[in-house]
């Protein structure tokens, strides 16, 4: 005899169940009973329609009642609710909403798919506040949508930093509202650990959002219009979301005497049966088992409400299918970020009791002479006991997704951090590097497992430090320039091993920009026996959380050797972000009664793509010339640092940035040539905005740098500066005296008469550009070698074409003649385009100048 399943509730669970109950079984009669008009849909693209990256409403409705009906022969009853159970009879009562009425329907299995709700808590005021919507299903989505389509509001606040409550921040901000974003705890986005939580605030707040942490809602006033704090602060809002979190829906399963678990959630068994065999519950409404530790939990995702449907219609039909507990891995985007984690975090640990060690590692998501490369931060948690993985997270702006998705897959096949360095991953360089994120974490981990280093957390040093602890900074020094850890020591590694007298004690602890050369410093002091811990993540970890600008720490990318590029850092990846995307853009205020304004002509379009600092703005500069005032370019470019140099370069030339954006992996930018008036038409009357910020002229708008050096290092850093300033619009004066003198050679100098001292300066001295030596770890030449290579794999013109560069944008090069006599170098030996002077000339040039640098 055929068996009648009834199922409550659609969506993910129940419309699961029933699709998998009728590909096993033609003769089961199924009868699915939804509240909602809607059986299946894509709840989790809701947020994602309301913003408008997707705009069609139809795309979000996966399945539809005469659909599902006629495809899987099943009697689906919409706007229908389940009101009662009677578990000794086998029937439910069932309320019509369409006709009132009430009537009993019998089952022979019974599948709970009633989902979850939105928590909304009595706050005073709540249940007067007009505009304030919840997000949960079509209807919400309706709702939310229309009043921002209709009465475009200005400022919205979002209660709760969790899925839902930063998605939205988000797509209201993408709509042009202003949004606050109100957060009860320490942190946004529960799975990760504060660390990383700390680069998505940091971002956030790059985007123009008002982000509050540690601080809740007391009350509502002005019907939903004024938020009061508990902190005393006061938020004007036009529209409210409240989303800090969800409750099982348990009413049916409660009155049924069925029993309940944590949370109020439904109690399960491993073949999600209830306390009644012939009652099963799925989805957001059940209690689960935690994958790593064991212990009960209530992990409300999508995954895990798909695998259970078809677990339960396995199970009815005779295959004995059982459900191994949630993983709880997540994923979510977060403006340009991606934010992922699975498995356990540092706080469920340590709640539970559990020992733990961490591992932070900042590699890129490519390799990274490949354009497009971007830092991922990545966090490991794990036994160094077994090597069992407890967890893992992961946040950038690329590549976090698979590296999590590995990690997942990792721990459902039981394998330990042991296993992790022999993962052959797929390598090409567009899409990652010979050795692979989750392959360096491997290495990490196992590195502590095995006990070659020791670490410390960064929520450990500053204490560590203040109890009069000894912290050696292992970087160079012009990477501290970029920051530092206070009360640090600074001895590079390169000079490590000859200044081991200078350490004052046994007990040391090291630290660099990500870990790796803190690690190499760990063996070096260990065999010198040295009690040492290195710096779990380096500075990069510990800025993301302690330096007041963390978005440029956090986001520094670092070679392969673990060193930090400053001109590549990640700083203000979106500059402008508040500035709207759509047409042009003022401020991050938005006009709530404005007419959509048509984006300006792109006259233009520059790919800058593939080169690094100053490449694409030197490639602006030479192509606005051609421009005429008012004609729109835009850029793009792959360059992290150049959101902010364009910024900048607009601000000091006098051209418009209309829009400055990182989309399709790419940054883009659209700059208007010279100062022109906009007409912005709004339901007022036009008001008139400039759009160019006339250059005022610097009394002094020169830069002169007398080059006393002939390190390749100190000559590409003047010439990356020097094309900087002319590409401002600066006339630039580069000086060059004694050993400088060697970067102006020819590498085919012809031969000269000289005299004994001059050729012993000759055979001395460094035959060219291409022959200079590095300032530290030249190491015979290898040193210089390798920065050449490292150039060519990044992307970074050699110095020879900096030079040439330089040159084409009007920089002046000098030699002094008086150096040259005393070095016996003639003027015959010089590139073209050099200048003979003296002093005098320096300092006429430098008279008019507002910049003066001694390299």
């Amino acid at each position: 005899m055929a068996k009648k399943v009834v199922i409550v509730g659609g969506v993910a669970g129940g419309a699961t169940t029933a699709a998998r109950l009728r590909r096993l079984d033609e003769q089961t009669e199924i009868v699915m009973i939804e509240r909602g008009e809607y059986i299946s849909f894509a709840n989790c693209g809701l947020p994602y329609y309301i913003g408008g990256a997707i705009q069609e409403r139809d795309a979000l409705l996966v399945q539809t009642v005469e659909g599902m009906s006629k495809k899987f022969n099943m009697d689906i009853r919409n706007l229908s609710e389940v009101t009662r159970i009677d578990r000794e009879r086998k029937v439910v009562e069932i309320h019509d909403l369409k006709t009132g009425k009430t009537y009993e329907e019998n089952y022979d299995v019974l599948v709970l798919s009633p989902g979850a709700s939105p928590i909304k808590p009595p706050i005073p005021g709540i249940d007067e506040a007009e505009a304030l919507f919840t997000l949960r299903n079509i209807p919400d989505t309706d709702k939310i949508k229309a009043y921002v389509d209709e009465r475009k509001p200005m400022k919205a606040t979002v209660i709760g930093g969790g899925f839902i409550g930063v998605e939205m921040a988000e797509n209201l901000w993408e709509r042009g509202v202003e949004v606050t974003l109100v957060e009860m705890a320490d942190q946004i986005m529960a799975p990760i650990d504060f660390e990383m939580a700390s680069i998505l605030h940091q971002h956030l707040r790059e985007k123009g959002v008002n982000l509050i942490l540690e601080d809740g809602v007391k009350s509502f006033e002005n019907n939903g219009k004024l938020i009061n704090l508990n902190s005393g602060k006061q938020i004007d809002t036009d529209l409210v979301i409240l989303a800090i979190g969800v409750t099982p829906e348990n009413k049916l399963a409660k009155e049924a005497g069925l029993e309940l678990g944590l949370r109020g959630a439904i109690r399960v068994n491993e073949r999600l049966q209830t306390a009644d065999e012939s009652i099963y519950a799925i989805g957001d409404a059940i209690e689960v088992k935690d994958y790593i530790n064991g212990q009960a939990t209530h992990i409300p995702l999508a995954w895990p409400a798909n695998r259970q449907g078809r677990i339960v219609a396995d199970h009815i039909n005779g295959i004995d299918s059982k459900y191994q507990g949630t993983l709880g891995t997540s994923i979510a985007k977060v403006f340009n970020m991606t934010v992922a984690a699975t498995g356990n975090n540092e706080k469920t640990l340590k709640r539970l009791g559990i020992s733990y060690d961490v591992v932070h590692v900042h590699p890129s998501s490519h390799a990274g002479y490949y354009p497009g490369a971007f830092p991922i931060a990545l966090k490991l948690i794990f036994d160094r006991e077994t090597g069992k993985i407890f967890g893992a997270q992961a946040v950038s702006y690329d590549g976090a997704d698979k590296r999590i998705d590995v990690l997942a897959t990792a721990i459902k096949g039981g394998m330990t951090i042991f296993d992790l360095p022999d993962l052959e991953l797929a390598y090409a360089p567009p899409y990652s590097s010979a050795k692979d994120p989750v392959n360096m974490a491997g290495y990490a981990a196992k590195n502590i497992a095995e006990g070659l280093v020791e670490t410390v957390q960064w929520h450990e040093i500053n204490d560590i430090l203040a109890n009069g602890g000894y912290l050696i900074d292992v970087r160079e020094p012009i990477e501290r320039d970029m920051g530092l850890i206070e009360g640090s020591v600074n001895i590079p590694l390169g000079e490590l091993r000859d200044r081991l007298d200078e350490i004052p004690t046994k007990e040391v602890y090291v630290y660099c920009q990500v870990g790796l050369r803190g690690y190499l410093a760990s063996r070096i002091l260990k065999q010198a026996r040295f009690n040492v811990r290195n710096l779990d993540g380096g500075y990069k970890t510990y800025s993301c959380v302690f330096e007041p600008d963390a978005s440029e720490n956090c986001g520094t990318p670092i070679s392969d050797n673990g060193v930090a590029q400053r001109n590549l850092a990640m700083e203000e990846i979106a500059a402008g972000a508040a500035q709207s995307s759509v047409g042009l853009a003022v401020e991050a205020a938005p006009v709530a009664p404005a007419a959509p304004v048509a984006p300006p002509t792109v006259k233009t379009t520059l790919d800058a793509c593939g080169l690094s600092c100053p490449g694409p703005i030197m490639k602006v500069y030479k192509t606005i010339g051609d421009m005429k005032d008012g004609e729109v370019m835009e850029v793009h470019a792959t360059d992290p640092g150049f959101a902010k140099d364009i910024k900048a370069w607009c601000e000091k030339t006098g051209n418009k940035l209309v829009s400055n954006k990182f989309e399709d992996k790419k940054f883009k930018a659209q700059i208007m040539k010279g100062n022109v008036v906009v007409t912005l038409n709004t339901m007022a009357a036009p008001v008139e905005v400039p759009t160019g910020v006339p250059a005022a002229a610097p009394a002094k708008n020169g830069a002169t740098m007398v080059v006393f050096s002939g390190d390749l290092d100190k000559a590409i850093a003047t010439f990356i500066i020097a094309s900087g300033a002319a590409a401002m619009g600066k006339e630039v004066t580069l000086f060059f005296t004694f050993w400088g003198l060697n970067i102006l050679k020819r590498n085919d100098a012809p031969a000269t008469e000289k005299d004994m001292m001059a050729k012993m300066f000759s055979m001395m001295m460094p035959k060219g550009a291409n022959d200079l030596p590095l300032s530290k770890m030249n190491m015979g030449g290898m040193g210089a070698k390798m920065i050449k290579t490292v150039m060519a794999n990044k992307n970074v013109d050699s110095l020879e074409t900096l030079m040439k560069n330089a040159m084409d944008a009007g920089v002046k090069l000098v030699a002094c003649g008086m150096s040259m006599d005393l070095m016996g170098i003639s003027k015959e030996e010089l590139i073209d385009g050099v200048e003979i002077g003296g002093v005098a000339a320096y300092l006429g040039d430098a008279e008019d100048s507002g910049l003066n640098l001694f390299i």
